[in-house]
């Protein structure tokens, strides 16, 4: 190598070093891929306001919507890996990854785990006429009735989908989906009997099943939902290992470097941390999900892996 071939090298590897150090110098995006006033967009505020001050920097928020956030994801996926453009990143990123057909990214080659920020579960919801009292009910009913139950989903693809086509593979059901696109004609055809099933997001169905108008049947995530001390899990319903969260975090395009990645994960846990943050998730439904970089992109992989397998089994990909 010749002496200025080495020096190039050298320069460059300083002016890397030197941007990391001095990172961040200017406002850090996020890209929601939703549109304001939703649970992506609310905690990626807070929780980006939050990092910010920690950081010494502004954080913005860009809602970039469309095609259920693959839009947002596509442009993460194709920003400068420097920190400065980061991604709200959900279960639905996950779910996309398989089911757009027109828009393809790819886990670990175009974007990369950050950090977690919230998490929450479903619950297993019934209209009171069905006459059901636990996970093994619905099952036993089911069983009785194949094909003939159908379940009330967000839509296609959507995290109460994904949740009822799971418990479909593990617990042997038949339970057919019918696609909503307005929450408030879901609960009204819940309440009315028009249709007696869904995995809901808790915090639209509390009160009505603290006020027993639907049945509460399990939560679902691995233990058990403050909201609903005494409903058991699904996994504590006989089937071991059933895990759905509703769960958003943060990636950045694919060669962001692990330090810059490791700044901003600690700011998030130190936001994480803090009284105020833990309250504002709780506003939403949602509690604090702690973990490093690794961690999440431990969990990520996890997720991607289980959810690739229900969304292909079920023949979604090919819809």
């Amino acid at each position: 190598m010749s002496t200025a071939s080495a020096i190039s090298i050298a320069l460059a590897a300083a002016s890397v070093a030197l941007t990391q150090d001095l990172y961040p110098n200017k406002p850090i995006r996020i890209l929601v891929g939703f549109a304001p006033g939703g649970p992506s967009d609310t905690i990626s505020r807070v929780v980006g306001a939050k990092m910010g001050e920690i950081m010494g920097t502004q954080i913005v928020i860009e809602n970039k919507t469309g095609a259920g956030g693959v839009i947002a994801t596509q442009e993460a996926a194709r920003a400068a890996p420097d920190g400065y453009t980061l991604l709200n990143t959900t279960l639905a990123t996950v779910a996309n990854e398989f089911l757009s057909k027109t828009i393809r990214y790819e886990y670990g080659k175009d974007i990369t785990a950050v950090c977690p920020h919230a998490e929450t579960a479903n619950i297993l919801v019934v209209n009171p006429s069905l006459g059901l009292k636990n996970v093994a009910d619905l099952v036993k009913l089911s069983q009785q009735k194949p094909g003939e139950l159908h379940y009330a989903t967000a839509g296609r693809g959507s995290a109460t989908h994904l949740t009822g086509e799971l418990f479909n593979i593990m617990a042997g059901t038949k339970l057919i989906p019918v696609h909503y696109r307005g929450g408030g004609d879901t609960l009204k055809d819940l309440l009315s009997g028009q249709i007696k099933i869904m995995f809901s997001a808790i915090p639209p169905v509390q009160e009505l099943v603290r006020d027993w108008r639907l049945i509460g049947l399990a939560t679902t995530g691995p233990k058990r939902d403050a909201s609903f001390p005494d409903l058991p899990t699904i996994a504590e319903s006989g089937y071991p290992g059933f895990d759905v969260r509703l769960w958003l975090g943060m990636t950045a395009p694919a060669g962001t470097s692990k330090e810059i990645i490791h700044k901003l994960a600690d700011a998030n846990t130190k936001a994480l941390q803090s009284p105020e943050i833990g309250t504002a998730l709780a506003a939403q439904g949602f509690m604090p999900m702690m973990g490093s970089a690794e961690d999440f992109d431990a969990f990520y992989l996890a997720e991607r892996a289980k959810w690739e397998k229900v969304i292909k089994s079920t023949g979604m990909d090919k819809e």
